[in-house]
C-alpha cells in the first residue's frame, strides 16, 4: 500500500474535512489497482467506538467489498500473545481499595483533610495512579522531585501519594486498564521490532495525548507498512508557530500542540507531514482566519504582520453566525429555532457544547414542537426515575424515617408498580392528608394504627403491613460490610417496587436506566469484598458517586438529524450544521481543575499531563468544528446575575476581524452579529405572551346568609387586617394545607410552652412544689421529650427557657401572691345580638383574687402585641374581658376583670397589659357588635390585605387573591356572589 519512506509515515487531514469518509476515501483510493483481499489485509487501528461505527456505516453504505480489520486501540490486548495477561482490575475495586486505605489514614491523621472529602480524595488519587501510569511514571520519578519551597504541602500529599506507591507495586499481576494498556503497548512493539508485520497498520483519529497512545503512534509510524493519520491538522500553520510549541509550559493550551510533540517524538518536521486525501475543507479562507486567531499567546504579535495578508474574509465568515443572547435562556431558545428550522428542511445539525444545562433547556425548547434531539450524552443515571428511587432507598438506612421520606418513595413512580398500583396511589394520598393534619413527624407503626384506625378501610392492612415491612426501623447505627448494605439495597428496592399485592422487582431493573442501574448494584455485589466496612451514610454516599458517573441513553428516541454532541464527537460524526453553544469561559473552555497533589511545575518536571491539557484538546475539538461547512457561535453574555467572559477563542476570532478593516473584517463580524440577532429577535417573539390584564384588588360580597356566623377572638384581628382570609376560610372554607415537613417551628414551640407553664403552675405549684428553677427546667424536660422528637430542637428550647426562668418565677411570685390559679385552656362563648354571631375563645389561664376578680394571660412564644396595637387590631385579650365579664368563661360565672396580660416568653421575657383602661369590655363589646355588624350588611366587601401591619406580611390566601398584580394603593373592586 505504502511505498518505502526514509522517515516515519504520518498523514493527516485539515480541520473540517469529514475525517471517517475522507480516512475511507484515501484507503480505498490506495487499494485500486489490487486484489479485493488486499483490503481485509488491512489493519485499522481507530481511537473510540464512535469512530468505528461511523467507519463501518460508511463503508456498509457501498459499494460492496471486503473490509478491513477494524478495531480499537484498547483492544489490540485481545489478541496474540497479549490474551496473556491477566484482565485490568475493574475501576470499582481500585476506588473501594482506596477508599479503605484513605479512610485508615484519616482515622490516624484526622487533620490530612475533612472525612467528608473521603470520596473526592479516592476519585482524585485514582486518577493520578491512572495518569502515572498511562504516562509511564513511575513512584520514583514522584518522590525525587525537587519540593524544596513546598514542603508542608509536600507532606501531606505524601501521605497519600504513599498509599499509590503501594497500590502500584503491590501485585504484578493486578493491572489497572492503563497499566495493562502500556504493557500491551510494550508487548506488541517488542514484537514489531522483532518481527514487523507486513500488511498495512494505519492507526486513525487519535492525537496523542496520552503517552501510551503517542508511543503506539510512534511504533505504527515506523512500521513498514504502518501510517498515521492524524484529525484537524494545520496546514496553515507557519514553520515559525510550530517551532514555537516547544514548551508544555507555555503551549500545552495550544490546539496543534499535541501534533508538536508527536513530530518531536518522530524527529520530523511539518513538511513531513502528507495529506491523506487531496478533500478540501469546507471554507479553506476560515480555516486560515482561525489559524491566525488561535496563535499562541507569545507570538499573537503576527496578527500585525500577517493580518494584512489575509483574503477572502466575506467568503470565510459567510456561513457563520454569532448568537450573542442577553442570557441562557435566550441563548436556548434561538438554538431551538434553527434546529427547528434544520429539521424542517431536512439538514443535518449538532449543538456542541460542554455545558449539560444548555443541552437540557434546549432539549426543553425543542420539546415545543415535539423534537427530541439525539443527545450523545443521554442523562445521568443518578437523575433517572432508578437512579433516584435506589438513592431514596439507601437514605432510608441513614437515618430515622421522616414522613417527607417515606411518602417520597411511596409516590415515585417505581415504587408499587405491580399489582395494585391504582390502590396504592389512593392509599398514599390519604395517608399524606393524616401525617399532615396528624403526624407524627417520625412516621411509626403506633401512628399507622391510628391511621388505619380513622379511615376504618379493610383493605388498608396490607398495604400498611407492606409499609411496616419495608419502611419503618430501616435505620443501621454503625458499620457493617459493604456486601451487606448492597444485600439489603437490593432486597429493599425490590420489595418496595414489587409493592405488597406482587413478588419480584416489578419495572425497577426493566428498560435502559433499570438495566444500567442494575449493572451499577451487580459491580458493586461483585466487588463488595474489597470494601470493607462502612457506615450508611458512607455507602449512600458511595452509591450516589457511582450512580453519579454512568449515563443512560435512548439511542432510538432521538429525531433524525437532529443531535447534541460532546466536543469529541464533532471529529467524528458529520453535519450540515453545527452550533458551538456555551462559548464562555469556564464553560467552553471548562476551568482546568484543581490538582491537589501536585502542581504545574511539578507535574511537568515528572513527566505528568499539565492542567491545561484539557484546555488544549478543547482548543482542538474548536478549532475541527468551526472549519464545518454552516456554523453557528452562541454565548450568553449574563448567568446568574453575573456578567459572562466570552471564551478565549471567541474572543480571539472577533478580535482579530474587528482589528482587519482594510479586508472587510468589521463589517463581516457585524453580519454575522446581525445573522443571530434574527434569530434573537424570533426567540422574543416567541417569549412575548399575550398581554393579560392584572387582577384587581379582591373585595367579595357573599349573600349574607353565606357570612360566618361564628368567629373565634383570635379572628377579630384577621377580620380587621385582611378580611379576606376570613372569607376565604369561613365563607369558602379553604384550609391551608399543613407542611409535610414537620420541623420545631414556632407554632410547635408555642404549644409546647404553653403547656409547660400550665402543668408547672397548674400541677407543680397546686400541689405545693416551690416556685424554683429547677422544678420548672424538670416540667420542662417532661413535656419536651413527650412532644418534641427532636434531640437538638430540645437541647435549645430548653437552654432559651432557662435563659428566662429567673424572669418568669420572679414575676410569677407576684401573680401567686395576688390571685389563685382557677382555670387553665378555658372556653367561653359570648352570642352578640344583633348582628347574631357567636363569639369563641379560649383563655390559656384566668386567675381570681380573693375578691373574685378574675386575671387574664395569655403566653406569647413571639413578641407580645404593643398596648396600641392591641387597642386598634390584636384585641383578644380585650374580647376575652369582655366575654369573661357578660358571659363567663366555662365554669367560671361572670365575674369583673382586673387585669389580663400577655406573657412573652420568647428569647427574652416580656409582659405587656391589656389597656383596659383605656378600652372598658362595655366600649370593647359596642366596637365589636358595630364591627361585626358591617360585616353583616350586604354591601360590605371582604377587602384583601386591609391594613396589614406591613407590606412584606404574608398571608395564606395571598395566591387566591392574586396579591403582586395589585398593591396596596390598588383601590378594592366589591364582587357580589350569588
Amino acid at each position: 500500500m505504502f511505498d518505502p519512506s526514509a522517515t516515519p509515515r504520518v498523514f493527516a487531514l485539515a480541520p473540517g474535512v469529514d475525517f471517517p469518509r475522507a480516512l475511507v476515501e484515501g484507503l480505498c483510493a490506495r487499494q485500486e489497482g489490487q486484489p479485493p483481499e488486499a483490503l481485509a489485509r488491512v489493519q485499522l487501528v481507530v481511537n473510540t467506538r464512535r469512530m468505528a461505527r461511523r467507519v463501518r456505516a460508511i463503508f456498509d453504505a457501498g459499494p460492496p467489498r471486503l473490509l478491513p480489520r477494524l478495531s480499537l486501540v484498547t483492544d489490540l490486548g485481545e489478541s496474540g500473545a497479549m490474551d496473556r495477561l491477566p484482565p485490568a482490575i475493574p475501576p470499582l475495586r481500585r476506588r473501594l481499595e482506596l477508599t479503605q486505605l484513605i479512610a485508615k489514614l484519616l482515622d490516624q491523621q484526622p487533620d490530612l483533610a475533612a472525612r467528608a472529602s473521603l470520596y473526592d480524595l479516592a476519585d482524585s488519587l485514582a486518577g493520578l495512579i491512572d495518569e502515572m501510569q498511562g504516562e509511564g511514571v513511575s513512584p520514583h520519578d514522584i518522590r525525587s522531585l525537587d519540593v524544596s519551597d513546598l514542603s508542608g504541602h509536600w507532606a501531606r500529599a505524601q501521605a497519600f501519594i504513599g498509599i499509590a506507591d503501594d497500590l502500584i507495586g503491590s501485585d504484578e499481576d493486578e493491572l489497572d486498564a492503563q497499566a495493562r494498556q502500556r504493557r500491551v503497548v510494550e508487548g506488541l512493539i517488542a514484537r514489531w521490532q522483532a518481527a514487523p508485520p507486513e500488511h498495512p497498520v494505519i492507526l486513525a483519529g487519535s492525537t496523542g495525548s496520552r503517552g501510551t497512545t503517542l508511543m503506539l503512534m510512534q511504533a505504527v509510524a515506523r512500521l513498514p507498512q504502518g501510517a498515521v493519520v492524524l484529525p484537524g491538522f494545520d496546514f496553515d500553520q507557519p514553520e515559525a508557530v510550530w517551532t514555537g510549541l516547544e514548551r508544555a509550559l507555555t503551549s500545552e493550551d495550544h490546539p496543534q500542540y499535541r501534533f508538536r510533540k508527536l513530530m518531536d517524538a518522530l524527529e520530523i518536521t511539518p513538511a513531513d507531514i502528507r495529506r491523506w486525501t487531496e478533500t478540501a475543507p469546507p471554507a479553506p479562507e476560515r480555516n486560515r482566519l482561525v489559524s491566525l486567531a488561535l496563535r499562541p499567546a507569545p507570538v499573537t504579535d503576527a496578527w500585525m504582520a500577517e493580518g494584512p495578508g489575509l483574503a477572502g474574509l466575506d467568503r470565510a465568515t459567510s456561513d457563520l453566525t454569532l448568537v450573542e443572547a442577553a442570557g441562557p435562556r435566550d441563548e436556548a431558545l434561538a438554538i431551538a429555532l434553527r434546529l427547528r428550522e434544520a429539521a424542517e428542511t431536512g439538514q443535518s445539525a449538532a449543538l456542541i457544547t460542554p455545558d449539560r444545562m444548555l443541552t437540557r433547556q434546549v432539549t426543553a425548547a425543542l420539546e415545543r414542537w415535539g423534537i427530541t434531539p439525539d443527545d450523545s450524552a443521554g442523562q445521568p443515571l443518578h437523575l433517572s426515575p432508578p437512579g433516584r428511587f435506589l438513592r431514596h432507598v439507601a437514605e432510608l438506612f441513614v437515618a430515622r424515617l421522616t414522613s417527607e421520606a417515606l411518602l417520597t418513595l411511596l409516590k415515585h413512580p417505581l415504587c408499587h408498580d405491580g399489582a395494585g398500583r391504582g390502590d396504592h396511589l389512593r392509599h398514599t394520598r390519604d395517608l399524606e392528608l393524616d401525617l399532615r393534619r396528624n403526624g407524627p413527624a417520625f412516621p411509626d407503626a403506633e401512628g399507622l394504627a391510628r391511621f388505619a384506625a380513622r379511615r376504618d378501610d379493610a383493605a388498608l392492612a396490607g398495604w400498611l403491613d407492606w409499609i411496616s415491612d419495608a419502611f419503618l426501623d430501616r435505620s443501621r447505627p454503625g458499620t457493617r460490610p459493604l456486601s451487606d448494605w448492597v444485600a439489603d439495597l437490593r432486597t429493599l428496592a425490590e420489595r418496595i417496587a414489587a409493592g405488597s399485592e406482587a413478588e419480584g422487582a416489578g419495572t425497577l431493573w426493566q428498560k435502559n436506566a433499570g438495566q444500567k442501574a442494575l449493572q451499577v448494584i451487580e459491580a458493586l455485589e461483585r466487588e463488595a469484598g474489597h470494601g470493607g466496612e462502612m457506615s450508611a451514610r458512607d455507602f449512600a454516599d458511595l452509591l450516589a458517586a457511582l450512580l453519579q458517573g454512568e449515563e443512560v441513553r435512548d439511542r432510538d428516541a432521538g429525531f433524525t438529524g437532529i443531535m447534541i454532541w460532546g466536543t469529541l464527537e464533532a471529529r467524528v460524526m458529520g453535519a450540515d450544521l453545527l452550533i458551538l453553544g456555551g462559548l464562555n469561559e469556564g464553560s467552553w473552555p471548562e476551568a482546568a481543575r484543581p490538582d491537589p497533589w501536585l502542581n504545574r511545575q511539578m507535574r511537568d518536571r515528572a513527566g505528568l499531563l499539565l492542567p491545561e491539557r484539557r484546555i488544549g484538546l478543547s482548543a482542538h475539538d474548536f478549532q475541527q468544528a468551526i472549519a464545518a461547512p454552516e456554523v453557528w457561535l452562541t454565548r450568553a453574555q449574563r448567568s446568574d446575575d453575573a456578567e459572562t467572559v466570552p471564551s478565549r477563542w471567541l474572543n480571539r476570532l472577533t478580535n482579530l476581524l474587528a482589528g482587519l478593516p482594510d479586508q472587510g473584517g468589521p463589517q463581516a463580524l457585524a453580519d454575522m452579529r446581525a445573522r443571530g440577532r434574527t434569530y434573537l429577535s424570533w426567540a422574543e417573539a416567541l417569549e412575548q405572551a399575550s398581554p393579560v390584564p392584572p387582577a384587581p384588588r379582591p373585595s367579595p360580597r357573599p349573600p349574607v346568609a353565606a357570612r360566618p356566623d361564628r368567629l373565634s377572638v383570635t379572628e377579630i384581628k384577621r377580620l380587621i387586617r385582611d378580611p379576606y382570609a376570613v372569607y376565604a376560610r369561613r365563607v369558602l372554607r379553604l384550609s391551608a394545607l399543613d407542611s409535610l415537613v414537620q420541623e420545631p417551628d414556632p407554632r410547635l414551640r408555642g404549644t409546647v410552652l404553653h403547656e409547660v407553664f400550665e402543668r408547672f403552675v397548674r400541677d407543680d405549684l397546686g400541689r405545693g412544689a416551690p416556685l424554683s428553677r429547677e422544678a420548672l427546667l424538670t416540667r420542662a424536660r417532661e413535656v419536651l421529650e413527650e412532644h418534641v422528637p427532636w434531640p437538638s430542637a430540645r437541647a435549645l428550647w430548653l437552654a432559651r427557657l432557662g435563659r428566662i426562668a429567673e424572669a418568669f418565677l420572679a414575676a410569677e411570685a407576684g401573680r401567686q401572691a395576688e390571685a389563685i390559679s382557677s382555670a387553665f385552656e378555658q372556653t367561653g362563648k359570648m352570642v352578640l345580638s344583633p348582628p347574631g354571631v357567636s363569639m369563641v375563645g379560649r383563655a390559656d389561664r384566668i386567675d381570681m383574687d380573693a375578691r373574685g376578680a378574675l386575671f387574664i394571660y395569655d403566653y406569647k412564644t413571639g413578641a407580645p402585641p404593643t398596648r396600641d396595637q392591641q387597642a386598634k387590631f390584636d384585641k383578644q385579650l380585650l374580647i376575652e374581658a369582655a366575654m369573661a365579664e357578660q358571659a363567663g368563661f366555662g365554669d367560671l360565672a361572670p365575674a369583673p376583670v382586673a387585669g389580663a396580660a400577655f406573657i412573652g416568653v420568647g428569647s427574652s421575657y416580656k409582659e405587656v397589659a391589656a389597656p383596659l383602661e383605656d378600652e372598658p369590655p362595655a366600649q370593647v363589646l359596642a366596637e365589636l357588635r358595630e364591627l361585626l355588624t358591617a360585616y353583616a350588611q350586604p354591601d360590605q366587601g371582604y377587602t384583601a390585605r386591609r391594613m396589614l401591619f406591613k407590606d412584606s406580611d404574608i398571608g395564606d390566601y395571598d395566591q387566591l387573591a392574586r396579591f403582586g398584580e395589585w398593591d396596596r394603593s390598588t383601590t378594592p373592586t366589591p364582587e357580589d356572589l350569588e
